[in-house]
């Protein structure tokens, strides 16, 4: 394996950082995580299970559905020569706790995935640090520099527009392409049944009907992907985690837009060109409803920014949090 390449010393113009970003990938088969080490923390009534590896100011970095903290494996190694990076996986996903299902769903609420992370780095030693983050974890990073705006210094999120506003704008074209949030929102235990009765077939219906098919996913990291969905309890920590965001975290949200209480800190947002986020919503302009301090752009991706395009996501990681 070829040595990374040290990026203290990268450029500061965009085309050299990721010109620069792109050849410190990892090349072949070589571990994932390499230098990490794994932890797991008891946090706000639940384990939360993450990987840190790296020295300097924390970085969270969290995960979307059907994942894990493994989605970061192609750019953690990087980042960790700049940052202490911590890979967490949510309340649910991962070797994270699964808590018992509640008739409000508070227990898989925004808020309370929110303050598992927030403890979390606490626990590791940072009363603040950035974020970055995909899908359901960008969801838990909204709430949580929410809720917790002296925690965070800046943050960057992958491929959502607010929850609130995707709901409310919900047309065919979304319905058709993220079904899963309608089928897994359903009364128990229909999702859950289905999804057991074959973990893989979801995976692969879910992972590889967006616009890249399976190919971002190296063996490696679908393997761990497919052993946690079959872990007892998992498809319940997905569907409560979907069931909250349709119900007591939209809840939040409207209180939230009532109190004019918006984001202050810097923000990036990240969409995938070739992703149903980007086709269906305006990302940027509904982050500047919710934000005061927000910049965004597409990149040449689908849904899967950190699995698909790993070097043009590095870049713009460096140039924005560092």
């Amino acid at each position: 394996m070829n040595p990374p390449i040290t990026l203290c010393a990268l450029p500061q113009t965009p085309d050299a950082f990721r010109m620069q970003a792109t050849r410190t990938l990892k090349q072949g088969s070589a571990p994932m995580f390499a230098g990490f080490l794994k932890d797991q923390r008891h946090v706000n009534g639940v384990d939360i299970a993450c990987r840190v590896g790296g020295s300097g100011p924390g970085l969270l970095l969290l995960h979307g559905h059907p994942q894990t903290h493994v989605i970061w494996h192609k750019i953690a190694e990087q980042l960790a020569e700049h940052f202490t990076v911590v890979a967490a996986d949510l309340r649910g996903y991962g070797d994270s706790s699964r808590p018992d299902a509640d008739e409000l769903h508070l227990s898989y609420s925004k808020r309370e995935m929110a303050r598992d992370n927030v403890d979390l780095m606490k626990a590791l030693g940072f009363e603040q640090f950035s974020i970055l983050a995909h899908d359901r974890g960008a969801r838990v990073a909204h709430r949580l520099a929410l809720d917790h705006p002296a925690a965070v210094q800046r943050m960057m999120l992958l491929d959502i527009a607010p929850t609130l506003a995707m709901y409310t704008q919900t047309n065919e074209a979304f319905a058709r392409a993220y079904w899963h949030w309608f089928f897994l929102i359903r009364s128990a235990p229909l999702p859950e049944t289905l999804i057991e009765a074959n973990p893989e077939g979801y995976l692969r219906s879910v992972m590889g009907s967006r616009s890249a098919g399976l190919k971002p996913f190296t063996d490696e990291a679908f393997s761990e992907y497919r052993r946690c969905l079959q872990q007892p309890g998992s498809a319940r920590g997905i569907c409560e985690d979907y069931r909250a965001s349709a119900g007591i975290d939209l809840e939040h949200d409207r209180a939230d837009i009532a109190a004019h209480h918006h984001l202050g800190l810097p923000l990036r947002v990240l969409w995938g060109a070739e992703g149903t986020v980007g086709r269906c919503f305006d990302p940027l302009k509904e982050w500047q409803q919710v934000a005061t301090n927000v910049t965004g752009q597409a990149l040449p991706a689908g849904h899967y920014i950190a699995e698909e395009v790993p070097g043009l996501l590095l870049a713009e990681a460096l140039a924005f949090l560092r």
